[in-house]
């Protein structure tokens, strides 16, 4: 009996201190679960209603913005593009406009040349032509320095100088031929209306068988090459007022 008294008490006593240290804990675990439901318990219930209504707007916020920025972004990109695309086009009208401008150039350059040699061509023997004139002048006053009177007369002793006049007319008509031949022609403007142009007037006198401002006397002939004067014939004019 004393064994199992003693055997009893001695298990009571090494259990003792296993209660007394699980209790602790269990009251530790009781009191934090009422501490823990406390402040659930404490939260409002639309406490998260809250931080999901505030957290919606946030993110519908945020992608506002980044469409804004999409559209900002688009809005720049299509601004630059039409900025290069009229840029392009100033470009390409600039470079049309010197393409047409160099296109006429170059065809006034060419009119401009042809009439040039055209010219050249024409007036090359102008200055041979000038110093040919004298000879014919000196050959037209040879001609008339033989009167008229004495290329009537059929006698021997006029007939040397017929066949003279003869040979010297017939060189110069061959001659003023080849003249014409190169757009050299000669201008006797006897009984015509005085042009400035064309003639040069030496002196002026009264004619009242003619007709006022008219040429009465050839003093020089003239000379055309190619319609351009080459000189100008020096005449008298009538001038009865």
């Amino acid at each position: 009996m004393l064994r199992q008294a003693f055997s009893t008490s001695s298990r009571a006593l090494r259990s003792a201190p296993r209660l007394a240290a699980s209790q602790p804990l269990l009251r530790t675990q009781f009191q934090r679960a009422p501490a823990a439901w406390s402040s659930r318990a404490a939260q409002p219930a639309v406490a998260r209603w809250y931080s999901d209504a505030k957290e919606a707007p946030a993110e519908g916020e945020k992608a506002e913005k980044s469409e804004a920025k999409e559209e900002a972004g688009e809005t720049d990109a299509v601004a630059e593009l039409k900025k290069s695309l009229e840029a392009k086009d100033a470009e390409a009208r600039d470079w049309k406009d010197k393409c047409m401008r160099t296109v006429a150039d170059f065809r006034n350059l060419q009119d401009r040349t042809q009439r040039e040699v055209k010219t050249a061509r024409e007036f090359a023997i102008q200055k041979f032509a000038k110093d040919l004139v004298e000879s014919v002048d000196n050959l037209d006053r040879a001609l008339t320095m033989v009167p008229s009177e004495k290329l009537v007369v059929k006698d021997e002793a006029s007939q040397d100088l017929v066949n003279l006049y003869d040979g010297l007319k017939m060189t110069e008509d061959i001659l003023m031929q080849t003249l014409a031949k190169h757009g050299l022609e000669r201008l006797n403007p006897e009984g015509e209306k005085f042009n400035p142009n064309e003639h040069e007037a030496t002196f002026m006198a009264p004619q009242p068988d003619k007709d006022n401002n008219h040429v009465f006397h050839v003093q020089q002939k003239g000379f055309k090459l190619n319609g351009r004067v080459l000189r100008a014939a020096k005449v008298g004019v009538v001038k009865n007022a």
